[in-house]
């Protein structure tokens, strides 16, 4: 049964009269209508067991993310089943499942978070909010491969930063929200997304079930400014909404999104966040830059590397840090996510 979210309509509309630089990449464009249509006919309550998104912005460590089809899995698990031991058979099931992937992550964060600085992690345990095709318990604690990915990369942040010094977080392109729900666990930092749609409205969605409708902001409000200090803890905003945003943060994030942009869509949104002066950046990005778009594929048109970031940041950040292992991630083809960390060395 078709579900009906006016405000998702009219945030389509909207779109559409906006600059072009604000619309989706061409990595996006396809993916963006398959999704918006996906979740009329499915519902925001299923999410995040839906085929476009679990391909582009609700990430796993199974099934289709680990590059083996369900039919494989069923014949490599019948094999073991008939020539293998139980535990074989055991083994086999965890390796397919991604839980061994998810507890490799899991004991990084148990060996490096500094419970003492914020954001405090301990506490955290991922909703089901969106009907998650994949989730793993650990510790009594519920995690994805999204939440997990983020918890590593604010323990290596964590590593550098004072006891206090995050506040207000900025983050481009927020996947479903992560993000934003683990910081609600450190009750005085305000976050802050900005996506192109039908993401922000599912973000928002996400969000709204985790902070309350009192504590988030109205979705696809008209302003002409929006004032950093006036949102209480929690928004969500569309993508041409950068332009209008006024104040100052201390965190910047940008987790794997940069990297489905052009180069000069991504140097403009750095152009705006280095206007809110945030202390840190915190990127992670796929070294060797997104594969290139072919005629029917999906890919950039021009890939975006670490060079660029550089560029594009040195006239005020000093790149404190780079990371792979433990926080980032290789791919058994050679590929490299990888995360960069810089500093600000000027406060104009």
């Amino acid at each position: 049964m078709k579900q009906n979210y006016p405000e998702l309509e009219l945030i389509k509309e909207t779109n559409k009269s906006q600059k072009k630089i604000y619309q989706p990449s061409s990595f996006w464009e396809k993916a963006s209508s398959k999704i918006h249509q996906e979740i009329i006919n499915e519902g925001i309550a299923n999410f995040r067991k839906l085929p476009t998104p679990l391909s582009f912005f609700v990430p796993n460590y199974g099934i289709p993310t680990n590059s083996f089809s369900n039919e494989i899995s069923k014949e490599l698990l019948n094999l073991i089943k008939k020539n293998g031991s139980e535990k074989q058979n055991l083994a086999m099931e965890e390796f397919l499942s991604g839980y061994f992937h998810a507890l490799s992550d899991y004991r990084v964060f148990l060996a490096s978070n500094d419970e003492n600085k914020k954001p405090f992690l301990n506490h955290f345990s991922e909703s089901t909010y969106g009907n998650p095709l994949e989730q793993f318990e650990f510790d009594g604690k519920k995690y994805s491969r999204s939440s997990l990915n983020y918890i590593q990369g604010l323990c290596f942040l964590k590593s550098f930063i004072e006891k206090d010094e995050i506040k207000t977080v900025l983050e481009i392109g927020g996947g479903f929200g992560s993000l934003g729900e683990i910081l609600k666990y450190s009750e005085d930092i305000k976050y802050i997304d900005i996506d192109i749609p039908p993401m922000s409205f599912i973000t928002w969605k996400y969000l709204e079930n985790i902070y309350g409708n009192e504590n988030i902001e109205p979705y696809g409000q008209n302003k002409n400014e929006i004032f950093i200090e006036n949102i209480e803890r929690c928004a969500v905003l569309n993508s041409w909404d950068i332009e209008k945003l006024n104040g100052e943060i201390d965190l910047f994030v940008n987790f794997v999104s940069f990297q489905e942009m052009e180069p000069h869509i991504v140097e403009n949104y750095l152009t705006h966040v280095k206007r809110l002066n945030p202390k840190w950046v915190l990127l992670r990005n796929m070294r060797e830059g997104k594969q290139i778009k072919k005629s029917r594929g999906v890919g950039v048109e021009v890939p975006i590397k670490k060079g660029a970031y550089l560029e594009m940041l040195e006239d005020k950040y000093i790149r404190i840090a780079t990371n792979v292992f433990p926080y980032g991630y290789k791919t058994v083809d050679g590929f490299h996510s990888e995360l960069y960390l810089f500093k600000r060395i000027s406060k104009k």
